[in-house]
């Protein structure tokens, strides 16, 4: 997500023909953050320094998180795979303590503007738990949401064409710091097209649970 880019692109647009209509979905591996409150306020003060800027759909506070593997389609992942994923991964973290990492630092890219996690290593056991049991249960690996894995929290997403400057101007390099300590992961369904926010928590799997 470096360097800084110079225009936004519609990531809603671009994306357009990969958007799945209502009654099918695919299945993340997600960290949800909303109910975190370090995690709230650090994007709520995003939010505040955003306000009034056109061309951004904001993350709704009860969606935030931090996206570590795509699963699959729904329509091909059955509820006794999703029980396998579930078990499979609740092994593989029952040892991994709860993770704590800080957000602050902003990584702007054409299609959104995100929080980098920090440290990523410390991340690594959710993404390899993640793999692992999605080989597991389906057979596939699963699929990183972009093509490296950088842990991040998105607070916005471009919904328009235009210069980066006044997003980069108006929210700058580095926010206060906030520790955010992440005790679970979920298995969610994200349901149709992608600005409908149809998430449907289907699992969760708590670290540290040996």
């Amino acid at each position: 997500m470096s360097p800084l880019p110079t225009r936004m692109v519609n990531r809603w647009e671009k994306r357009r023909a990969l958007m799945l209509p209502p009654g099918q979905g695919q299945l993340y591996w997600h960290v949800l953050l909303g109910e975190d409150p370090e995690a709230r306020a650090i994007v709520q003060e995003a939010h505040n320094r955003l306000a009034g800027l056109p061309g951004l759909d904001l993350v709704p506070q009860k969606f935030i998180h931090l996206t570590t593997l795509v699963a699959g389609y729904s329509q091909e992942i059955t509820d006794h795979q999703v029980n396998v994923m579930t078990e499979e991964a609740t092994a593989q973290l029952a040892q991994v303590a709860p993770i704590t990492v800080t957000l602050g630092r902003v990584l702007y890219h054409p299609e959104a503007v995100v929080l980098e996690a920090r440290p990523a290593d410390r991340l690594r056991p959710l993404l390899e738990a993640a793999k692992f049991a999605t080989r597991a249960a389906t057979g596939r690996d699963g699929a990183l949401a972009h093509t490296a894995w950088v842990p991040h929290v998105t607070v916005a997403y471009s919904s328009a064409d235009g210069p980066a400057a006044p997003i980069i101007t108006a929210l700058g390099k580095q926010l206060p710091e906030r520790d955010v300590t992440i005790r679970s992961i979920h298995i969610v369904n994200q349901d149709g097209p992608e600005t409908v926010w149809d998430w449907r928590p289907l699992a969760q799997v708590r670290l540290g649970t040996s």
